[in-house]
């Protein structure tokens, strides 16, 4: 990229990204996978490029929304721990092996990923909307007797109680997240809001306040990482990441008036576009 005015050259990626941070922070899901293919379909970045470009904005985007829900008292902590404990090791390893593996077949594999995700979004019923005696997961069984109730408590008064969900296939699934992360700047927020919400039946506003403050952290190990051996353009991250700043704090704020049944077919709808993106563009 070119220096001196190529510095003003994007400026409409500022808005862009309020955008994209606005959609990603109030549904739950990685800021990249919005931001990548963006900044190599129309801002014509290269790959690598893009996923320092993506990784670098979804920090401060992430960073900032955290600090909202955190000051709403939304962060289910205990769960977001196992999460961490399954996705800081392994995002480290996708980031350090990712320019070993081709790009298209990791490209397919995310495709499809989201496609099923979003799948599962659709067809399987809201939390809110089952029967208080069937609200537990398909994989909590008996694993989870005798765990407890977790209770969190927002700041504007709303509680939510729910049964503590076993933990182990979480941490599981944290861990392929945080392999893809690592690998193509997405993958950890949509497989954990997913479970969170499909396996363990926690609230949605809960369920991507969790997933944005392990995002949060993680990003930051996978952004360093990557940051050795990608080349971001900077002169399209000084528009991205005042963008991702007033995007995340309107997104988190929006997602306290969004019902949980319509943040989850949204979020569906959103999984599946991508998805579907991503397997024409390299299939076709």
């Amino acid at each position: 990229m070119g220096e001196g005015p190529a510095v003003f050259e994007f400026w409409w990626v500022f808005p862009a990204a309020i955008v994209f941070s606005t959609v990603a922070i109030g549904s739950g899901v990685s800021g990249a996978l919005f931001f990548s293919p963006f900044f190599i379909l129309v801002v014509g970045l290269s790959p690598a490029q893009a996923i320092g470009a993506g990784l670098l904005t979804e920090v401060f985007g992430m960073g900032n929304g955290l600090r909202s829900y955190v000051g709403q008292r939304l962060v289910d902590y205990a769960t977001a721990r196992w999460t961490l404990f399954g996705a800081i090791p392994t995002v480290a390893v996708g980031a350090s092996v990712a320019h070993l593996i081709p790009g298209a077949i990791l490209k397919i594999i995310f495709g499809s990923g989201l496609v099923v995700l979003a799948v599962f979004l659709v067809a399987f019923p809201s939390p809110e909307s089952c029967e208080p005696g069937s609200r537990e997961g398909p994989m909590i069984a008996r694993k989870s007797e005798g765990k407890g109730t977790t209770v969190i408590r927002a700041r504007d008064g709303t509680v939510w109680e729910y049964p503590t969900c076993w933990r182990l296939p979480g941490v599981s699934l944290a861990a392929v997240g945080g392999l893809l992360t690592g690998m193509i700047s997405v993958g950890l927020p949509e497989i954990t809001t997913t479970q969170l919400i499909l396996r363990c039946r926690v609230p949605a506003r809960v369920a991507v306040a969790k997933s944005v403050f392990s995002l949060a952290i993680t990003a930051v190990v996978g952004a360093a990482i990557h940051a050795l051996a990608a080349q971001p353009a900077w002169n399209v991250v000084m528009w991205s990441i005042p963008g991702v700043l007033v995007g995340s704090t309107v997104g988190s704020r929006l997602g306290r008036h969004i019902p949980a049944s319509v943040m989850e077919k949204a979020l569906g709808i959103v999984f599946a576009l991508v998805g579907l993106l991503v397997l024409v563009l390299e299939i076709v």
